[in-house]
């Protein structure tokens, strides 16, 4: 096996040596932008070794002008494909053909064209294939509301090697959700936390420690995707999203105790470690200083012996602050709670 070089850098590479030296020889006044976003966990920096095995290796998109495309699209895709070398950095920059699942994976070859993964669009093309938008339209708050989180921190992320046609302006577009955009998921997840907060101790209580297990699961999930939601970083899916909060400027603290309401076998020591965890995601908050400053200690559910950190009133609180007529009209889910 050649020395695995992450995928991001690999690309990079493969840009800067083998494939802009053909397009500066060919398309000498071509305007492109070049680079690697989109799918693939080297655009985030987490791929390893194991990567390699699918929809990976020697790659790069590379973005033409609506002009440039029609005309161009069909020349360049063959001119890379008998020009490219067969290897790079010991990698083989030819793809077999996908299998029943639509995998790509590495072949090596030693003649005839290269089927590559330099893909070709243009900007506009590339939005409406991956994001399923548009840029000729303005983002509204339905579009923000319905983009996948995941797609939104591919496009952010990556890198771009190359940007005649200005496409990191274009990204720039979709850094993170505008404030009150913001404001109403970080108000969504308070009330979903609000809507199973009682029953980790309620399981517990009638001996369901499986159950208890479950919602206590669900509940550091939900606390989690609000540390995310605190610094203002997308959320990738669920493979990455472990890794991704190890990064987070908030997990310090938060990563032990997570661990302990995970492991432990007895509901009661479970909710002791999940309100240390509620305590501290409440300071968070009150860090952010965008309500009034919110009580961090834990208490009764009503008059029920199950301790929680009343979660709905952070949501309610955050809403007031919420100005835009449409948003602060979106409707939480309203999960009943009994």
């Amino acid at each position: 096996m050649p020395i695995f070089i992450p995928g991001l850098h690999l690309s990079e590479l493969f840009y800067t040596e083998v494939v802009m030296p053909i397009l500066e020889s060919e398309f000498p006044n071509l305007r492109y932008s070049a680079g690697l976003i989109g799918s693939g966990s080297e655009v985030l920096g987490y791929d390893t070794q194991q990567s390699t095995d699918h929809h990976w290796g020697p790659r790069m998109l590379l973005f033409l002008s609506e002009n440039d495309y029609e005309k161009n699209k069909d020349k360049l895709w063959t001119v890379l494909s008998e020009r490219l070398p067969y290897k790079f950095r010991g990698y083989p920059t030819n793809f077999g053909k996908p299998d029943e699942f639509g995998v790509l994976l590495l072949e090596e070859t030693n003649k005839g064209p290269v089927n590559h993964r330099v893909e070709i669009f243009t900007i506009r093309s590339f939005f409406k294939e991956y994001l399923y938008f548009d840029l000729h339209r303005e983002v509204k708050t339905s579009d923000w509301l319905g983009f996948p989180e995941h797609k939104l921190l591919t496009i952010i992320k990556g890198k771009i090697f190359h940007d005649a046609l200005n496409l990191d302006k274009v990204r720039k577009r979709f850094n993170y959700y505008l404030r009150d955009i913001w404001l109403h998921l970080l108000s969504l997840q308070w009330y979903r936390i609000s809507q199973e907060e009682p029953f980790m101790g309620r399981c517990g209580d009638v001996g369901d420690e499986l159950g208890s297990k479950i919602i206590a699961s669900r509940l550091v999930t939900h606390l989690m995707k609000l540390c995310f939601l605190m610094e203002k970083k997308y959320t990738p899916y669920s493979k990455w999203f472990g890794t991704a909060f190890a990064e987070l400027k908030s997990t310090k603290k938060l990563i032990p105790v997570f661990n302990k309401v995970l492991t432990t076998q007895s509901w009661k020591e479970r909710e002791e470690h999940l309100s240390q965890a509620y305590t501290e995601v409440a300071r968070l908050h009150n860090k952010l200083q965008i309500t009034k400053t919110m009580n961090t200690e834990v208490s009764k559910f009503h008059n029920r012996p199950y301790l929680i950190i009343h979660a709905k009133s952070f949501s309610d609180e955050i809403r007031k602050i919420i100005v835009d007529k449409e948003i602060k009209e979106t409707p939480l889910d309203m999960d009943p709670v009994d």
